[in-house]
């Protein structure tokens, strides 16, 4: 079930003049983040004791020339749409696609797909960061990819001596080696005409799509960022967001008390 306050003629319109639409997922049940999400829809819960990880990410989103946002909502959805409504208070044009089961990370989108512009962010509801999703929008429309997937780096202390093995024989050694890899940030930029093949309605994840598109051919963009970047997944995380919320606000809400 899809409903909207905004037709697809106005909402083009919109993202023609200010650059662009965001799809947000605020469907899932938080399940890592229990016993906080118990009641509380995890894009719901507050940090700081003043603002919801939701209303920061609106709020940036706005910031960034984004003038219109759907959020995805399944769990508890009926509370985030008291939270939030239309939007508006945030300078930010609201409206609601409703899973009413489970579709993976995709599969909301393809739900709306034929009302969404050509090029449109697609983020988690669980993310702080300073990323600029404005230039995140121009790299993905200037680099011709499907999708642009904001990556960063990571880097694991392996605690151990790691050993290459050849034969039967150690050909290699390396005393607690550090592993750098990166990781998905959880948002990224798509282009609509390369998800016009996917079935509606089915559930789809991210990963499903990531590797079709290599194998087609037509593998995804990469746009590294480097600053700050939390992913709320578990209780840890939530804590130093709150722990360090006083130092992070200026960073991620610029000219906000």
């Amino acid at each position: 079930m899809i409903d909207t306050n905004t037709s697809y003629d106005q909402l083009i319109d919109l993202t023609n003049r200010t650059g662009g639409h965001a799809v947000i997922l605020a469907g899932g049940k938080g399940v890592r983040l229990r016993p906080y999400t118990t009641v509380i829809p995890k894009p719901l819960v507050p940090i700081g004791g003043e603002h919801s990880i939701l209303e920061i990410v609106l709020r940036q989103l706005a910031a960034h020339g984004f003038s219109s946002a759907t959020l995805a909502i399944g769990h508890l959805g009926q509370l985030i749409r008291a939270y939030v409504g239309d939007g508006s208070q945030w300078g930010i044009e609201v409206d609601y696609v409703h899973e009413e089961s489970p579709l993976g990370t995709i599969g909301p989108v393809l739900m709306l797909l034929e009302r969404l512009p050509e090029h449109f962010l697609m983020m988690n509801g669980d993310i702080l960061t300073d990323l600029d999703y404005s230039h995140l929008y121009e790299s993905h429309v200037g680099s011709g990819a499907p999708i642009t997937v904001a990556t960063y780096q990571r880097s694991h202390k392996i605690d151990f001596g790691v050993l290459e093995v050849a034969g039967g024989r150690v050909t290699g050694f390396q005393e607690k080696p550090s592993l750098s890899y990166s990781v998905s940030m959880g948002v990224y930029m798509m282009s609509r005409r390369h998800l016009e093949r996917y079935t509606p309605g089915l559930p789809f994840g991210f990963d499903e799509l990531m590797l079709d598109l290599i194998e087609r051919g037509t593998p995804p963009n990469s746009f590294a960022f480097d600053g700050f970047w939390l992913d709320i997944g578990r209780p840890d995380d939530y804590d130093r967001a709150n722990d360090e919320f006083e130092t992070l606000q200026p960073i991620l809400l610029p000219g906000i008390r």
